[in-house]
């Protein structure tokens, strides 16, 4: 088993919170007016013209013109139709640096000949698809198992929303307990049970559009790094159903986004066993990014359930499916269960497992391990962070920049560490006020990232790949330097 982590040093959790802190009590710091009209008419309006209009006649089909909230760009989303390395390329001919990583499962880079070729061979011999079993069904789950000690078993599904939904039907079977508790802030997908607490923590179900409030009659969510919270909730739940599981992203809610005390896990998971609940790892952007072992091998926590995303099949669509210990994974058995008579959760999907898939995500993770490209890209990305550090201080800016291995953060207005506490209803109005503003400035930085050439996910979270070397550094830094130094108080 591979034990080379992305992570070279953990952050200090307690010292970011409080930079974090700093910085939502700062006024919005910007860029300038002047500079973003320049980038919005120089760049995209002269230099993104094909995408422009293509944008324009999808609106006429496509909701919004795009399918995909990440592709969304301020002042129009860009039509990308290559994908190679560290680069991504759009319809105009223009080249970009890709810190987006189709939103985490590219830790080799984008499209690497040594899978592409595999699933080339695939579809000449078999097919995408044929309903039936396919050898590299086996093979994946073997990997995967081979390497995360926890994963006795593993369901292939279609996305990483499945496998949280498919989770917590599997944990209320096994325990016959009722309530689910997520960290506030975390992202589970976009499942109504689950859209409950995401992006800011507190917010309940005020972000989940469209979805009936009854329906999370039996989700809770509670504060990160917070385990007196956490426990509390446990307790009162024992009197009202009690707790089937707890459900967390292990480096902190959105991919880290409000970073965790490293003993943190270690803390929620002996809470679950104190109270029966399983445990569940979401780590559809941690595992195999952190390390071949995921989070829960950095950690050294053992989770009973573990719900995977983009990476295990290799950045290709099927994307998901969840491991864990046989005792709870015996609840998704498809098949003849040799005589062990159980319900079973309902849980299905044509195209999951397909053997285009499954060939993709192996061959994946054998590239990942052989080549060590977890540790490879977590080592760039501390040098990149160091670099994007030293450009905060040289401009007197409140941003605050830190990083997990290849997950980066770059806050520029800290959105996201805002929350909610409806103990003092009066407050909300503010916060959601104060929330919209900041998410509004962080289209505009992240436009000026992509006219600079970059490619980030939301202005404000980057990810690097194995791909990246250090001789691209200098460069990469100096189109964050074209724009720090266009930056300045909003008035």
């Amino acid at each position: 088993m591979n034990q080379n982590f992305a992570i070279s040093e953990y952050p200090d959790a307690d010292k970011i919170i409080k930079q974090l802190d700093e910085l939502i009590k700062k006024p919005i710091y910007t860029i300038w007016p002047e500079a973003l009209k320049r980038y919005e008419e120089e760049y995209f309006d002269k230099k993104c013209s094909k995408s422009k209009e293509m944008i324009e006649e999808a609106k006429e089909l496509i909701p919004g013109g795009v399918q995909h909230n990440l592709a969304f760009n301020h002042p129009f989303p860009l039509v990308f139709t290559k994908a190679e390395g560290p680069y991504l390329y759009d319809i105009d001919g223009n080249k970009y640096y890709d810190f987006l990583q189709a939103g985490g499962p590219t830790v080799l880079g984008s499209n690497p000949n040594e899978v592409r070729e595999k699933v080339i061979e695939l579809i000449n011999d078999c097919g995408p698809s044929t309903g039936l079993f396919h050898e590299y069904e086996y093979k994946l789950a073997k990997k995967i198992s081979d390497n995360i000690e926890s994963v006795e078993m593993f369901r292939m599904l279609g996305s990483g929303t499945e496998a949280d939904m498919a989770a917590i039907r599997v944990a209320r079977l096994a325990t016959k307990k009722k309530n689910i508790i997520k960290m506030g802030g975390a992202y589970h997908g976009w499942s109504d049970q689950l859209a409950y607490g995401i992006r800011i923590p507190g917010t309940k179900s005020t972000q989940a559009n469209g979805v009936p409030r009854h329906v999370f009659k039996y989700t809770q969510e509670f504060f990160p790094n917070d385990l007196n919270d956490l426990e509390k909730k446990l307790f009162r739940n024992k009197f009202r159903g009690g707790t089937a599981a707890v459900l967390i992203e292990p480096v902190g809610p959105e991919s880290g986004t409000r970073p965790l005390d490293i003993d943190f896990n270690k803390g929620v998971e002996k809470l679950c066993r104190k109270y029966g609940a399983l445990l569940i790892f979401d780590e559809v952007v941690t595992a195999f990014r952190i390390g071949m072992s995921g989070a829960q091998g950095y950690f050294g926590v053992y989770p009973d359930l573990t719900v995977f995303g983009k990476v295990v099949a290799g950045g290709y669509p099927s994307a998901g499916g969840l491991g864990g210990k046989k005792e709870y994974m015996k609840y998704l058995a498809a098949g003849i269960s040799g005589g062990d008579k159980h319900k079973k959760a309902l849980v299905g999907g044509t195209m999951a497992a397909n053997p285009l898939s499954c060939v993709a995500g192996y061959y994946t993770l054998c590239e990942i391990e052989k080549t060590n490209a977890s540790q490879k890209a977590g080592l760039f990305a501390d040098k990149l962070i160091k670099g994007i550090q030293e450009l905060i201080k040289k401009y007197n800016l409140p941003f605050v920049a830190f990083n997990q291995g290849s997950i980066c953060h770059l806050e520029t207005v800290g959105t996201m560490h805002f929350s909610i506490n409806w103990s003092k209803p009066w407050k909300i109005p503010s916060v959601l006020e104060e929330t919209s503003k900041r998410k509004k400035e962080m289209e505009h930085i992240g436009s000026a990232y992509m006219a600079e050439g970059i490619v980030t996910l939301a202005g404000s979270r980057l990810y690097t790949s194995a791909a990246y070397n250090d001789d691209m550094l200098p460069d990469i830094l100096s189109r964050f330097e074209n724009i720090f130094e266009q930056i300045d108080v909003k008035p």
